[in-house]
């Protein structure tokens, strides 16, 4: 048995993330991606009350999105709220995806007398 430890190479690392199937590296090739069901042919796109957020999978897409630390700290107690009280323990990143999803599926259901709207409104 070789002591030598097997590292991943350059383009392993800097790989493309458009198809993460094709192009991951050997040691990832066993995971399942989870991916949401595509629409029926000829069928709507799920509606707006039954979208769910993409929850506990990897995303190839970022953004940053700065809180004032009151915020932050909101953000933190809910997170442990919901962890002590409930039994869930998520991330921010999670707690974030799942508001946004909400306030999204608001906007969609309701357009004009969202709740989104209504705050954008006011300040």
């Amino acid at each position: 048995m070789s002591r030598r430890v097997s590292l991943p190479t350059a383009d392993d690392l800097f790989r493309p993330t458009s198809d993460p199937a094709a192009d991951a590296p050997a040691a990832r090739k066993g995971r399942v991606r989870a991916v949401p069901d595509a629409p029926a042919e000829g069928g709507a796109a799920e509606p707006a009350a039954e979208k769910r957020p993409s929850g506990r999978i990897r995303h190839d897409e970022k953004m940053t999105v700065y809180v004032t630390s009151e915020e932050l700290v909101e953000i933190e107690q809910v997170r442990l709220a919901l962890r002590g009280g409930h039994g869930l323990a998520v991330d921010r990143g999670r707690l974030v995806r799942e508001a946004v999803s909400l306030v999204l599926a608001d906007f969609e259901a309701h357009g004009e007398d969202s709740a989104l709207v209504r705050r954008l409104r006011e300040s």
